[in-house]
């Protein structure tokens, strides 16, 4: 049965064509993956099933879902009401925006359920979340942990058609692996599924229908034979000598005053300029937690910080050199820019301020990154709620890149991106490396970090369980979860790696 057809749909903002022409269906039981570049309208078209657009976007052409004509020719219709969240529930590619941090999860969850008829209990295991969740709220949690939360939560509407915006991003291996499975389970139960995703490999375990989209238009659909291959990621290792230019030495981090709610157990750390630190983990292992104790910003902390040998202390009582010198991209861009700001002068802010650059000078800095990252200076003028996920992941590494710092902290940095956007910003990285920048890349991509780094650390419950090469650990990894989060890291393994059970440590926002 098909639960969604669209036809020729059309968005344009102005004079600007967002979406030109783009058709596709979603059929009860399949997954529909849609494919793209960063901005290709993949978005644009999915939030059009619910009769959704972003400020001053008109759409167009036909959009009907479970029989109910959500969009024609004059644009969103009266239906659009009747399907959102009953028939079709949406998760956002940022999580964050989904979620009310003013609320406990369980009162969210279960207000939906009262009202769409769903079960609470049901949705939470389906997202592979723990029953401790429903007491929390958003901010006590990681950024994967905070994916799974927004999944329950479109869940708990049970609808009909789901609609999946990255629903990857921010997931370590062996948690990708389980929604994997989950969403299979979802499917054999008759959900329709459309998902939007630049992880091909996910896309290929999943998708029955594949629509590849390219500046807004339709350029190939059909089965998976239609994806393009991966390409191998070029190795930017360097294994730098000398000492080290960033230190940490037992450190330890605490959600709570008083040493309560510790995250981060008795971690040391050292990364030599010009090299790469890789830091990998399931989601809650302590990765964000650890950045943000480096970059000054988590301050219930314990152990040393050292820059040059010299004691580094919290963000608020840096130098501005100290804050030049030592730099973070953040795990969820899209929070990290000023919605009432050109994207552009935010970027060129940096220079300015930490680098004494004129306006001018700065702006003209930053478009060039951008333009090299691939944002485009007629894109990066717009306000941040008009670029995409992808692109404002590249803006947030061209912001901090443009400090010119000699340590530069990437929490998650290319979980929008698709290889070629991923490439880009590998260039980048490897021009700073070679410059003498040291890296600290935290990441859930365990093949994407052993390509970069010089060395990785494993994180569990705080705790440092491994370190070596990247060589070592991907080949002959010694512990339990090493060994997990590489087999899961290929989701075309036939095997399936041992479910961990859930430390209930590990639960609290990382």
């Amino acid at each position: 049965m098909t639960l969604v057809r669209v036809d020729k749909l059309a968005a344009t903002a102005g004079s600007s064509i967002l979406v030109d022409g783009v058709s596709f269906e979603v059929v009860e039981g399949e997954v529909t993956a849609l494919v793209g570049a960063s901005g290709s309208g993949k978005t644009t078209s999915a939030l059009a099933l619910l009769g959704e657009h972003g400020d001053g976007v008109r759409l167009g052409g036909r959009v009907e879902v479970d029989s109910r004509v959500v969009v024609d020719s004059n644009g969103v219709t009266g239906e659009a009401a009747a399907v959102r969240g009953r028939v079709v529930a949406y998760m956002p590619q940022h999580p964050g925006s989904a979620l009310n941090p003013a609320r406990r999860i369980g009162t969210t969850l279960r207000e939906l359920a009262k009202l769409h008829g769903g079960v609470v209990d049901e949705a939470i295991r389906a997202a592979q979340l723990p029953g401790a969740t429903l007491k929390r709220f958003p901010h006590q949690f990681s950024g994967g942990q905070r994916q799974r939360v927004a999944l329950a939560q479109a869940l708990t509407c049970r609808p009909k058609v789901l609609v999946l915006d990255e629903p990857s991003t921010g997931l370590d291996s062996i948690t990708r692996w389980q929604l994997m499975n989950e969403l299979r389970d979802l499917t054999a139960a008759g959900l329709g599924i459309l998902l939007l995703s630049h992880d091909l490999d996910l896309v290929r375990a999943l998708a029955t229908r594949v629509v590849v989209l390219d500046a807004g238009r339709v350029i190939d659909s059909g089965g998976i034979d239609v994806l393009p291959s991966s390409p191998d990621l070029p190795s930017t290792g360097t294994s730098a000598a000398g000492q080290p230019l960033l230190e940490a030495m037992s450190l330890s981090a605490s959600l709570r005053p008083r040493g309560r709610d510790v995250v981060l157990r008795d971690v040391v750390l050292a990364v030599r300029a010009g090299a790469c630190l890789g830091v990998v983990g399931r989601s809650g292992s302590g990765k964000t937690t650890l950045a943000r104790c480096l970059a000054g910003l988590h301050e219930r902390h314990t152990g040393r910080i050292l820059l040059d040998n010299e004691p580094l202390p919290v963000l608020r009582n840096r130098t501005s050199e100290q804050t030049r010198r030592v730099q973070y991209v953040w795990q969820e861009a899209r929070g990290s820019f000023d919605e009432r700001r050109s994207v552009d002068r935010q970027v060129a802010r940096t220079a300015q301020r930490l680098r004494g650059l004129t306006s001018d000078q700065a702006h003209a800095e930053a478009v060039a990154t951008l333009a090299r990252l691939g944002v485009a200076a007629i894109t990066a003028a717009r306000p941040p709620s008009r670029l995409s996920g992808g692109e404002l992941q590249r803006a947030a590494l061209a912001r901090a890149a443009l400090a010119n710092p000699d340590v530069l902290i990437c929490d998650e940095i290319t979980t929008a991106l698709d290889d070629h956007g991923t490439a880009l910003v590998l260039d980048l990285l490897t021009e700073l490396k070679n410059r003498g920048t040291a890296l600290i890349w935290i990441g859930h991509d365990l093949g994407l970090v052993a390509a970069v780094a010089d060395e990785v650390m494993v994180l569990d419950a705080g705790r440092v369980v491994e370190q070596g090469p990247p060589a070592t650990l991907t080949t002959e990894p010694h512990h339990d979860l090493t060994r997990r989060l590489v087999t899961a890291a290929r989701i075309g393994n036939p095997e399936s790696p041992p479910v961990l059970t859930i430390d209930p440590r590990s639960e609290p926002r990382r």
